[in-house]
């Protein structure tokens, strides 16, 4: 195992390990275990859409996330998040994402039949619902008789983490063992247990532990958790009437130096500014003032 774990459920680091091209095996077998898909064939091909432009942008968005989106064979698309967060407004984004990827599954002047079935897929670190259950799927069903569908070509799925957490764990689920490997908290016996029931999860693994090893990786996970927690930190702060000049500063100084690393790796003032949440002027200043250090400094 790993020296360092990456944690799974960084956004950045899940999108890295599922919304791969070489983790398409990864994503169908996550995606079995959440669908069910009792009565239909199981998934078993997909289209991963990647969006590398959305992956720089999410490190500093303040609720935003990298989007795994992805094609099946069958034609329906596929929307996976990973929220940490509670930005208190999640059934409200969910369904304007769900909603907003249906129609644009069309062209001006395309037939409504070829609007394509979409699931949205939400795993929150958070409790939203009022059931007890750590899982819970929609679809549109008649109000007084819930075996007329109106239609299948919307569902959601939210999996509540904590709840999942207080669940009795049964390995012999798919859902239950992913889920598990996703806890950054599983002790090393429970996961290698995992790996020899899954060789799924096992290569899964062998993915993490080699982005583990990677120090550029390291850095951007944790500047998209530095971005995450300054933002939790801003809400709290609002609600207590701001927060206290130490923190703020603290983690304006941790931008700099994340910046800094970035610009030393060549990457250029744009990226180092999406990444840090720092304006593109600010980071121009930085990059122009460190090259013009000795180069004995």
């Amino acid at each position: 195992m790993a020296v360092y774990r990456l944690k799974p459920k960084n956004d950045f680091v899940f999108g890295l390990l599922f919304g791969e091209e070489d983790s398409k095996e990864s994503l169908i077998s996550l995606l079995n275990a959440i669908l069910g898909r009792e009565g239909q064939e199981p998934v078993t091909d997909l289209r991963i859409i990647e969006n590398k432009q959305l992956k720089k942008r999410m490190l500093t968005e303040k609720t935003g996330r990298l989007d795994i989106r992805a094609e099946l064979a069958g034609g329906e698309q596929i929307n996976v998040e990973m929220q940490l967060a509670n930005g208190h407004n999640m059934v409200k984004r969910t369904l304007f994402y769900a909603a907003k990827l249906y129609t644009a599954s069309i062209k001006a002047g395309e037939n409504f039949g070829h609007l394509k079935r979409t699931i949205v897929i939400n795993l929150l670190g958070f409790e939203l619902l009022k059931s007890g259950a750590f899982h819970s799927t929609f679809r549109l069903y008649e109000a007084s008789d819930r075996r007329l569908m109106l239609t299948d070509a919307l569902e959601v799925h939210f999996i509540e983490f904590p709840k999942f957490e207080r669940t009795a764990k049964d390995k012999r689920d798919p859902l239950h063992r992913w889920l598990m490997f996703l806890d950054e908290k599983l002790p090393e016996e429970e996961l290698k247990e995992l790996m020899e029931m899954d060789p799924i999860i096992a290569k899964t693994e062998e993915k993490l532990e080699l982005l583990s090893s990677d120090e550029f990786v390291r850095e951007l996970a944790e500047a998209r958790a530095l971005a995450v927690s300054d933002w939790v930190t801003s809400m709290e702060g609002s609600r207590a009437e701001g927060r206290a000049e130490g923190i703020e500063m603290g983690v304006a100084q941790e931008k700099i130096e994340v910046a800094l690393r970035l610009l030393q790796k060549g990457m250029d003032v744009e990226f180092a500014a999406e990444v840090t949440g720092l304006s593109v002027d600010e980071v121009q200043r930085m990059a122009s003032a460190n090259s013009q250090k000795p180069d004995s400094e």
